[in-house]
């Protein structure tokens, strides 16, 4: 027997310290590095956030531009993945052709093989700026369109959503893609960004880290939930038929997607935020509906589950009020959290500790060897 207890799926085990974000345990909010996720969703953009994360400080007025310079400068991405996306199948999950374009990028980054906090930090702009390049590549590629290039009088959102559209958005939906993009950037020892930690605690390098925190992040108990829970308000449809159809699903004891949260026990701290902006694009485009339907499938699981919604759950119908397409909902998340992974691999190398737990035996012990000819 092992003298430490054990908790199946590390559930309520410290694996590490950080500065990075905290969930305070008295009163379920989300901070990053001390700042309430509520005051910088509210008045904080994409950039100083990301800053934020990465410098550990609010930006000046000068550092604020430098850093947006840089990443303006750092948007394009090479001909070559432009190429590598083509070659891809039309039906590969973006996630996956996500996974590869992070890892070729590691391949022509000059500071890859660079650990020092330094290089790592020119790698993680250059992450943070590219990334939503190669989705909204990818996916007019698949789409049988061409690429559109970024431009560099938009900001980090606005540019994402012209990529993607070859529109440049109205200011409010640009805000609330911003709003998300904040919400969505860190959010402590989560799995992908732990699976980012233990990768680059054998000092592998940032790029190796964040797409094996990529291949985490495309399961539908972690990212791919905000995909499953557009799927299920689809299937629902309309406000008259959320309640029979969640108590349907509750009766043969199927999965809310969503609904549930491994760490907030009372409601996730991100939820009001983009429950507000879900319901002023509701009035916005002037169709209601998932929100109603939303609200119907949080009050039955309050009040006979005790259980409440996640960041998936309303970023889901946020996205869909914008116009995102649905597969790109989990890419939407990493383009937003390779700023967090990459500050927590930041922390990890620079005061670095190979992370090796221990596991507890439950197979057969004292078996006896059996020659080949005589089993």
């Amino acid at each position: 027997m092992s003298e430490y207890p054990y908790s199946p799926g590390l559930e309520g085990v410290p694996a590490g310290t950080t500065a990075i974000s905290e969930i305070d345990p008295s009163r379920q909010k989300l901070a990053y590095r001390g700042y309430d996720i509520e005051d910088l969703a509210d008045h904080a953009t994409f950039e100083e956030v990301a800053f934020l994360l990465l410098e550990g400080t609010l930006p000046t007025t000068a550092q604020f531009e430098l850093f947006k310079a840089d990443l303006v400068a750092e948007r394009s991405i090479p001909d070559s993945l432009i190429g590598l996306f083509r070659a891809m199948p039309n039906d590969c999950h973006p996630m996956d052709t996500l996974r590869t374009a992070v890892s070729f990028l590691g391949q022509v980054d000059p500071d890859v093989n660079d650990n020092s906090h330094a290089a790592n930090l020119r790698k993680a702009k250059r992450l943070t700026a590219k990334t939503g390049t190669c989705i909204a590549a990818a996916h007019r590629i698949r789409q049988g369109q061409e690429p559109i290039a970024p431009r560099a009088d938009l900001d980090h959102a606005q540019n994402f959503l012209f990529m993607l559209t070859g529109s440049v958005p109205e200011d409010f939906c640009a805000k609330c893609f911003d709003t998300s993009l904040i919400l969505y950037v860190e959010h402590s020892f989560n799995a992908s960004t732990f699976s980012g930690r233990v990768i680059v605690s054998t000092t592998a390098d940032l790029h190796c880290g964040v797409v094996g925190a990529i291949g985490a992040l495309k399961g539908p108990l972690h990212g791919g939930a905000n995909e499953k829970a557009m799927a299920m308000f689809l299937e629902i449809g309309t406000p008259d038929r959320a309640e029979a159809f969640v108590r349907d699903l509750l009766a043969r004891k199927q999965r809310i997607m969503g609904i549930g949260h491994r760490v907030y026990k009372t409601g996730d701290s991100r939820v009001p935020t983009l429950k507000r902006i879900g319901q002023q694009l509701g009035e916005h485009f002037n169709d209601l509906r998932w929100v109603q339907i939303a609200d119907t499938i949080e009050t039955i699981m309050r009040e006979e589950k005790n259980m409440h919604p996640n960041v998936d759950f309303s970023c889901a119908y946020v996205y869909y009020y914008l116009g995102l397409p649905i597969e790109l909902y989990t890419p939407i998340f990493a383009a937003a959290r390779v700023v967090g992974w990459s500050a927590h691999i930041i922390e990890q190398l620079d005061d670095n500790r190979l992370i090796r737990p221990s596991c507890l035996y439950n197979g057969e012990r004292g078996r006896e060897w059996v020659a080949l000819d005589q089993r």
